[in-house]
């Protein structure tokens, strides 16, 4: 089926500057492939090695967004996009900046009353052992900006806390310590006004880290996820009520943790999820008969200014 010919001359945005070039080049990569073979008119696109000025000088029509992390998932790139006119994919400039930086999130989140760990964030002058007390062991330790859980670490004892500290704050001069949730960690990819199956995640490593998530070969997805129709269904509500409460669009992923007791903890949002084949929203498309390349179509679809 060609699909392409209405998209015009499509840019797919890939590689960029943040420290989740390589998995953004692959991410691109495999949507740049999957365009293709549906008949649009895609190329690829590196901001790193090309000014922005070339979309509008090369009359490119749509983008697609397959950027992650800052620079591309932040709203920088949607606010040039948005001055240059051009239609591009996922969430608006606000939404993408507040989902991004997940103390924002969370403090949107809380004024909304969603659920969502207690947390704390830290600086150079912070006392962490107050921290550590306050929050009670284990406690994850992030930078408030960064995807991929990269500079992400778990904390299990106070003393523990000035290396992760240092960690994180490599990446980013905002960190937050929050409440480790023990439980089962969960996802669920939205697309559009859709809300995908719940994809259950299983590692032996102690979260969900950059290696489970795009090299190990021990992470187990669980799709469907064997929670009950109707705990699946109220969590769904949640996350898309979670997701339109910082104002995303066109799609995304929901990270949640359930605890011991079923209680539902709203993590982030990835406003650019990952499109490798280790990645989370193409399996839950494909849980619904929506293939990989139908998928990319799909999102494509989606694009908008403003």
């Amino acid at each position: 089926m060609n699909v392409g010919t209405r998209f015009g001359k499509v840019a797919v945005l890939l590689g960029g500057r943040s420290a989740e070039r390589d998995v953004s080049l692959k991410s691109g990569g495999m949507v740049l492939k999957a365009l293709r073979s549906r008949g649009v008119d895609a190329h690829p696109f590196d901001p790193k090695e090309r000014d922005f000025a070339a979309l509008a000088h090369e009359r490119f029509e749509r983008v697609f967004i397959a950027l992650h992390g800052r620079f591309g998932e932040d709203g920088t790139v949607q606010g040039i996009l948005e001055w240059l006119g051009i239609p591009y994919t996922g969430s608006g400039v606000l939404a993408s900046a507040l989902a991004m930086d997940k103390l924002r999130t969370k403090r949107m989140w809380q004024a909304e009353g969603l659920p969502t760990p207690p947390y704390a964030p830290l600086d150079k002058g912070t006392d962490l052992a107050a921290v550590a007390k306050k929050l009670g062991l284990p406690l994850m330790v992030k930078p408030a900006s960064e995807g991929s859980s990269i500079g992400m670490s778990k904390v299990r004892k106070a003393a523990e806390l000035d290396e992760a500290y240092a960690l994180a704050a490599n990446y980013d001069r905002v960190v937050i310590a929050e409440k480790f949730v023990e439980g089962i960690e969960l996802t669920v990819g939205i697309l559009g006004e859709r809300v995908l199956p719940i994809i259950k995640l299983e590692t032996p490593r102690d979260f969900y880290d950059y290696e489970a998530k795009y090299v190990a070969d021990d992470t187990r997805y669980l799709i469907p996820s064997g929670l009950a129709a109707r705990k699946e269904a109220q969590l769904q509500a949640l996350c898309m009520k979670a997701f339109r409460t910082l104002g995303c669009q066109g799609w995304g992923r929901v990270d949640l943790m359930l605890n011991r007791q079923g209680r539902p903890y709203l993590l982030e949002i990835n406003t650019s999820p990952g499109m490798t084949d280790h990645s989370l929203v193409p399996m839950a498309a494909r849980a619904v008969g929506l293939s990989y390349e139908d998928l990319c179509v799909k999102i494509l679809e989606g694009a908008h200014v403003g």
